[in-house]
């Protein structure tokens, strides 16, 4: 089993000791319920890293929704089964009060990138997504961090947060991990049903139609969306929250498609939410 510490001061103690051998460390920040999609990303960083570490926290100023929290999996003794398996040497696995001994008082904002998509409907999200790597990455300051395509909205604003304050770190992206029906990997699966798991691909399929029209030439962003849309009519349990052709970079919307496109959808079945997006090209 990997080596765990739940103490800041002692992870820095025992990373000022890699550091002083040369060594480079790569970070992959979880919330546990580690699945495939995760082992990609420690897989991918295990091969560019000496040492590599994955922090496992459940970040309460990133939900919500109570519920959603009090919810979420907490799968510790698979998710170091996963972490052996995937090579990982250290997991960081802090407690609440370790990250947050005190009330915040001081978080990252990015409120443009935040403004639409997951950000509209999850009021403060980003703003706990954002300060909570920030910390991270000032505790174990690494050389690389890993995350996943699949949450476009959050690789976005942390690339852009690195930029901005100047980080000596490189985030790297990795490709999302799929079901062979199409259906994104996510620890929010589980929830599903067996009749609502027959349904979840639609959300796929609907991006991947709408990246199909327009490899065929449709520039127009609102006949692209209306029709993926009518993807969704023979399933009335699935509850479109949005479905958007965005910027990849600024993340706002575009009237007409002239370049690279972020094509990105959540819908709801019963309480349980999905995410997905393509990008085009």
């Amino acid at each position: 089993m990997p080596e765990v510490i739940a103490g800041i001061a002692p992870l820095r103690k025992r990373l000022a000791l890699v550091r002083g051998r040369g060594a480079s460390i790569g970070l992959v920040p979880t919330m546990g319920a580690l699945h495939a999609g995760h082992a990609k990303l420690l897989n991918t960083a295990r091969q560019e890293n000496d040492m590599l570490i994955a922090s496992v926290f459940v970040n309460p100023i990133q939900f919500d929704r109570p519920e959603d929290l009090e919810n979420y999996p907490r799968t510790m003794e698979a998710d170091l089964r996963l972490c052996e398996t995937s090579g990982v040497d250290l997991v960081f696995a802090p407690a609440a009060s370790d990250l947050y001994p005190r009330e915040q008082l001081t978080f990252v904002e990015s409120p443009l990138l935040s403004a639409r998509l997951c950000g509209a409907h999850r009021p403060g999200h980003f703003r706990g997504v954002a300060t909570v790597v920030l910390k991270l990455f000032n505790i174990v300051q690494p050389d690389r961090a890993y995350f996943g395509e699949k949450d476009a909205q959050q690789l976005a604003v942390i690339r852009r947060m690195v930029e901005d304050f100047n980080l000596p770190v490189t985030v790297v992206p990795v490709a999302t991990v799929r079901e062979e029906d199409g259906l994104a990997l996510s620890s929010r699966n589980k929830h599903l049903t067996r009749e609502q798991r027959t349904v979840a691909p639609v959300l796929s399929r609907a991006l991947r139609l709408a990246a199909d029209r327009i490899e065929r030439g449709e520039r127009c962003v609102e006949s692209v969306r209306s029709q993926s849309l009518a993807s969704f009519a023979p399933y009335p349990e699935a509850r479109v929250e949005y479905f958007e052709l965005v910027d990849p970079e600024t993340l706002q919307p575009m009237e007409r498609i002239d370049g690279p496109v972020l094509i990105a959808a959540a819908m709801w079945l019963g309480p349980t939410r999905l995410i997905d997006n393509v990008l085009w090209p």
